[in-house]
Order: structure tokens, then C-alpha cells, then sequence
């Protein structure tokens, strides 16, 4: 009997970028190669150097025609992007147009590709503490911190409207305007809703819950966002709607996480509190960004280039072999590909494993002495990987 074809490869861009960013893709790429072993899954990487290193050297953010090999590939894994100007300094590295370097992989990817929601997932995995206090003390339950972030990914203080004005060569005004459409609001808040239905509700209630984080009462983009937002939402009456002061909600966000499904803000809110959404489940090591579009996906740690840390085989790589296990839950659900989700479950639960077996982590987990190196973190999650994708029968 012939064996049936393979299956075309799926063709995965990389963008190291800048920093560690080089070190935690290489740990992604090792495990999806260890899914593509376990699976009939196959897929192609095509790596396109970018960012403030490459922009350093050539005076451009990557070269001629990686925008068309982003536009053709079936997802893109985005490492870290940025270095400061100066060596040792904390003024970011800038274009000639003001912009930072390495700015057309990060953000001009996301309004190219027309990658409208920014959506992170917030949740704290069994063994995993989180950052709120200063002595690292472990207090929720790790079910009570479990919802989804869903922002605006191209408009509003992302849209580039503003300048500085200079005259006689000193600044002395700078504006930078904010822009809030209907079209935009809509796409991102039926994205909340949809999430929400294919969810089981906030830890607290198992309620399924759509929070929208505004300042209505002093902007107005937030009071169209918010006019749409109960347009929306009467048409999904099975999911609660709130709005919350941005102000506020960082309260609450901190005192009662179990109450919260999924949240949904516009782009520069959305931005700021997702960082202290990171810090409910353990740091940006194990934090995932997703930025998505109704074509095209890329997926990324959310954490930085950290340059002083490049080199030296320590950094967190769980973010991003999260991330890699978006991007295939992402791909699998888009193409209707049950192997593609099998494998992004089979990921996530090898991460589950290690974590809660407490070894190998590194030190942001764990602390210096019981550091382990990064490659000793990815090479457990590729042996867990084994228990959760049970090798192929020989045909």
C-alpha cells in the first residue's frame, strides 16, 4: 500500500531581532522541531535578520524584501527588538526619521499585516510565583489568575500622529494624538466576545465576562469605544459587559484577578496593564504576546532585548516556546488543523511539567542558586513534549 503524501510544511518566519532575542528563538524553533519528530507536522523556518543591530550595521531594519517573506509566511515568530544608543545607556537606538531601529519588524509588521489585536494570555501556572510582592510570596491559588487581554494593535498613540516642534532647533512642543475609529473598536471587541464564548468564564464565578478598561469619563475615543462596546455586546447575551477606569482597574486587577474573563482596552491602556497582568503570572518569562489579524499571525515574549544578559545562556526561554505554542494554536484553529491544536496543548502541558516539577528553571523563576542554563530548560520541555505527543506507529 503507498503511504499517503506528506503534507505541505508550514512556513514559519523568525525574526530573532536584537539581544537575547537570537537565544530564546533558537529554543522555540528547537521544541517545534521536536513536534514536527513526534507528528506528521512538518514546517519550514526562514529567518530574516532585523532590528537596531542589523539597522546599526546597514542603516535599515532588515533587508529588501522581508516584508513580502512576513506577508507569505503561515505564522511569524518575533524574538525581541531594540538597543540602546549608547552602549550601556537608556535612550533607545532611533532611525533617522525618529523611529525606533528595527521598527518596521515590530510595529510595522502589525500595520502592514494589518494585526489589529494585541492578545495576551494571563495565567498562572501551578508551581509558578507571582511578582506582586517584594519577598516573591506565593498567595493566590494558581486557578484564580486566568483570563485573556485583548488591545488595539494599530491606532490610537501607535498611529504616529504627532511631532515635535523646534524653532530655532530647540524643542519646545511636542504632540502626540491620539486616534480612536468605530472599525477598529468593533473588530478588537468582537474579538473579546469570541474569546469569551469559547471560554469557560472568570475563575471567581464562571462567569463569562467582557471588561472594557476606558477613561470615558475625561477622553473621548474611550466613550466611542465604549458606545461600541454596548453595540456590540447586545448581541451576545450570554457574555456580561463592564467597563472599568483605567485607574481603577489596576486596583482591582491586583485585589480580585478571579474576577476577570477577558479584558479589552484600547491600544496605549491595553499596553500598560498588561504589564501588570504579567506580573500576576510570574514575570515576562513566561509571558506571551499575540499580535493577530484576520490573515496573518506573529507571536512573541513580550519581554525585551536585554543585551547584558545576551551570550550568557540564562534567560527565560519558557515565553517563547510559549509563544511558538500560540502561534500553532493560532495556525490549527485558522486552517482546521487538529494536528497543529494537538501539538499546541501538547506544548503548553510540556511547560505545565516543568514548571511544576520546579526543575530545570532559571533565575528569574527560581532564583541564582538554583539557576539551571536556558538550553537545560528547553531540553526538559522536549522530553516532556513525549509524554503529551506519544510517538507515530510504524505504518
Amino acid at each position: 500500500m503507498t503511504a499517503a503524501p506528506a503534507a505541505d510544511p508550514y512556513r514559519i518566519a523568525l525574526l530573532p531581532g536584537d539581544g537575547i532575542g537570537g537565544e530564546v528563538t533558537a529554543q522555540a524553533v528547537q521544541v517545534l522541531e521536536a513536534v514536527g519528530g513526534l507528528t506528521d507536522l512538518r514546517f519550514d523556518f526562514d529567518e530574516i535578520p532585523a532590528g537596531a543591530a542589523y539597522y546599526r550595521e546597514h542603516g535599515r531594519d532588515w533587508p529588501e524584501g522581508s516584508e513580502e517573506r512576513c506577508a507569505s509566511a503561515d505564522a511569524i515568530l518575533l524574538g525581541a527588538i531594540g538597543l540602546p544608543a549608547q552602549e550601556g545607556g537608556h535612550g533607545s537606538l532611533l532611525r533617522s526619521d525618529g523611529k525606533m531601529a528595527g521598527w518596521s519588524a515590530i510595529v510595522g509588521n502589525r500595520i502592514k499585516l494589518d494585526l489589529y489585536a494585541n492578545v495576551r494570555p494571563v495565567k498562572l501556572y501551578p508551581g509558578v510565583r507571582h511578582y506582586v510582592s517584594g519577598s516573591h510570596k506565593q498567595v493566590w491559588d494558581p486557578e484564580n489568575v486566568d483570563m485573556v487581554f485583548i488591545r488595539e494593535n494599530t491606532e490610537d498613540l501607535y498611529a504616529g500622529s504627532g511631532g515635535i516642534l523646534a524653532p530655532g532647533g530647540v524643542a519646545q512642543v511636542a504632540t502626540d494624538t491620539r486616534i480612536v475609529t468605530r472599525a477598529s473598536s468593533e473588530r478588537v471587541i468582537r474579538l473579546a466576545f469570541e474569546t469569551a464564548m469559547a471560554r469557560e468564564g472568570a475563575p471567581g464565578d464562571k462567569t463569562r465576562r467582557v471588561t472594557a478598561v476606558v477613561k470615558d469619563n475625561i477622553l473621548y475615543g474611550c466613550r466611542l469605544f465604549v458606545k461600541v462596546l454596548e453595540e456590540v455586546g447586545a448581541e451576545y447575551p450570554q457574555v456580561e459587559v463592564e467597563t472599568i477606569l483605567v485607574d481603577a482597574f489596576t486596583q482591582w486587577l491586583v485585589r480580585r484577578p478571579e474576577h476577570y474573563d477577558v479584558v479589552v482596552a484600547p491600544n496605549m491602556f491595553g499596553d500598560i496593564i498588561t504589564e501588570l497582568g504579567s506580573a500576576l503570572q510570574g514575570g515576562m518569562g513566561v509571558s506571551v504576546g499575540c499580535n493577530v489579524g484576520a490573515r496573518h499571525g506573529m507571536f512573541e515574549p513580550i519581554h525585551g532585548s536585554a543585551p547584558k544578559h545576551a551570550g550568557k545562556n540564562r534567560v527565560n526561554p519558557l515565553a517563547s516556546i510559549l509563544s511558538a505554542g500560540q502561534a500553532l494554536l493560532w495556525l490549527g484553529t485558522r486552517r482546521s488543523d487538529p494536528e497543529l491544536l494537538r501539538a499546541a496543548g501538547a506544548v503548553e502541558a510540556a511547560v505545565c511539567d516543568v514548571l511544576a516539577a520546579g526543575e530545570p528553571l532559571t533565575y528569574d523563576l527560581v532564583g541564582t542558586e538554583r539557576a539551571a542554563p536556558m538550553t537545560a530548560v528547553t531540553s526538559a520541555v522536549v522530553d516532556q513534549l513525549a509524554e503529551h505527543l506519544p510517538a507515530r506507529a510504524a505504518s
